[in-house]
């Protein structure tokens, strides 16, 4: 799956992911409107909201990124019906030609991640025909468990085509709280970035791995260092725009050859239009506030790595 990826950031030169987040207060009126009008006031009325929201940020980035990142907690949020947008934006996207990487953060032992695995990059047989539940390309993992929360996913990977990306130095503040402590005098991020190359030997799909690592954009110094430990290692870079990131602070988060790293950015693009520089275009073209977001980012992260 990794190369599938790869294919697509080098065809459309845009190592970059669009986070598809979405919360009530991003959402348009005309949207939220619409779908009360269909469905009154409830949860099936925010989720079409969502969907419609989705689609035209899809639609209106679509040929200018190759993948998107729904965070499904953004979803769960809204329940059942929720969850129903979730699956529907991921054949939404899919259907324009877009990877899509589940941003959902699992990690269990035993049966229990091997059932996250199967629901989200896998497949089920019932009486003879084969069902994707949710059918992303490649999800987020969180190691903390060890090896029994993670080999799982390993496994149907290398069944399906499938990738992960495993928690290794996330971008929130309180990250160093655990993931910077100190063990025989290395911070536990190191060890568990070569532990995340090691695995990765399990599902190799050309020069990279199928398992790859989420390193914060907010932390550019713990990302050069990572960046060595794992060579064949995809990284995500999540914190890029609303965190904090920017891509001066990004380049070495990348090879040599110019990949190695997709970064993230969701609040700045899917609620570009509610940001000063972004009013001209006004809630009604939310859409085309986003897409000139994404054209920005990739114009300052590619003149950074033009300058590497």
């Amino acid at each position: 799956m990794i190369s599938k990826l790869i294919n697509e950031i080098k065809k459309k030169n845009a190592p970059i992911v669009v986070g598809l987040d979405p919360q009530l207060g991003f959402l348009p009126k005309k949207l939220m409107k619409a779908g009360i009008r269909e469905y009154g006031k409830s949860l099936e009325a925010v989720a079409a909201a969502v969907f419609e929201f989705n689609k035209a940020i899809i639609d209106a980035t679509c040929d200018l990124i190759p993948a998107v990142k729904p965070q499904v907690a953004m979803y769960e949020q809204f329940g059942v019906s929720g969850l129903v947008a979730f699956r529907e934006t991921v054949e939404y996207a899919k259907s324009k030609g877009l990877i899509v990487i589940g941003d959902i953060k699992r990690g269990d032992i035993g049966s229990t991640s091997g059932a996250y695995a199967v629901g989200h990059i896998g497949t089920i047989q019932v009486e003879g025909e084969t069902f994707a539940p949710f059918d992303e390309d490649m999800v987020t993992v969180n190691p903390y468990l060890g090896s029994d929360g993670v080999k799982p996913f390993i496994q149907v990977c290398n069944e399906n085509d499938r990738g992960i990306f495993v928690l290794v130095k996330t971008s929130n503040p309180s990250s160093g709280e655990f993931q910077d402590r100190e063990i025989d005098g290395r911070p536990l991020y190191e060890l568990v970035g070569e532990q995340v190359a090691a695995w990765g030997e399990e599902s190799m799909d050309g020069d990279y791995s199928n398992v790859g690592a989420v390193v914060g954009a907010t932390y550019p110094e713990q990302g050069r260092v990572l960046r060595k430990l794992m060579p064949k290692t995809y990284i995500l870079v999540p914190g890029y725009g609303a965190q904090g990131g920017q891509g001066k602070d990004l380049v070495d988060f990348f090879n040599e050859d110019g990949l190695g790293a997709i970064i993230n950015s969701s609040r700045g693009i899917i609620a570009a239009y509610t940001k000063s520089e972004y009013a001209k275009f006004g809630e009604e073209h939310f859409a085309d506030a986003s897409r000139q977001a994404v054209v920005d980012m990739l114009d300052d992260i590619r003149g950074a790595l033009g300058s590497k």
